[in-house]
C-alpha cells in the first residue's frame, strides 16, 4: 500500500465568529483549497463559541475539500465545543485530534487505518481523549 504525499494546511480559527467573519474566512480557505486533494487541519484551540456561523464554516470547508477528494480534520477542540459538536452529531463528520501534530500525521496513515479509528465507540474515544 502506498501513501499519497500531501501538503497539509493548518488554519488557526478565531475564538468566535459572526456571519460576516465566517463568510470572509470561508472565502480565504476556499481559495487555498482550490488544489486537488486538499488536506486541511483546522486548529480550534482558541474557539470559545461554537455557534451557527462556526458550524457553517466547518461544513463549508468539509464540502469544498470533499469535492476535491480532500479532507478536513479538527485539532485542539475545547471540551465545550466538543460537546456542542457531539450534540448536533457533527462529531460523525470530522476526525478530531488532541493536537495539530496528531491531525497532520493522520493524513499520512493508510486509509484503512484511519477508517478503523473513526469507528471507535464514543465511550472508548472519550477515554482516550481524556488520557491525552
Amino acid at each position: 500500500m502506498t501513501l499519497r504525499a500531501c501538503t497539509v494546511m493548518i488554519e488557526q480559527l478565531p475564538h468566535a465568529l459572526n456571519r460576516k467573519q465566517s463568510s470572509l474566512l470561508f472565502r480565504e480557505l476556499k481559495e487555498q483549497m482550490s488544489i486537488d486533494r486538499p488536506c486541511i487541519v483546522l486548529d480550534c484551540s482558541a474557539v470559545c463559541q461554537m455557534g451557527k456561523p462556526f458550524m457553517n464554516l466547518l461544513l463549508g470547508c468539509l464540502e469544498e475539500a470533499m469535492m476535491r477528494n480532500g479532507d478536513v480534520k479538527l485539532a485542539a477542540l475545547p471540551e465545550q465545543a466538543k460537546l456542542v459538536l457531539r450534540h448536533i452529531e457533527g462529531h460523525r463528520l470530522f476526525e478530531i485530534f488532541a493536537t495539530n501534530a496528531e491531525a497532520v500525521s493522520s493524513f499520512q496513515r493508510p486509509a484503512a487505518y484511519r477508517m478503523s479509528n473513526t469507528s471507535v465507540p464514543a465511550s472508548s474515544s472519550q477515554a482516550s481523549e481524556s488520557a491525552a
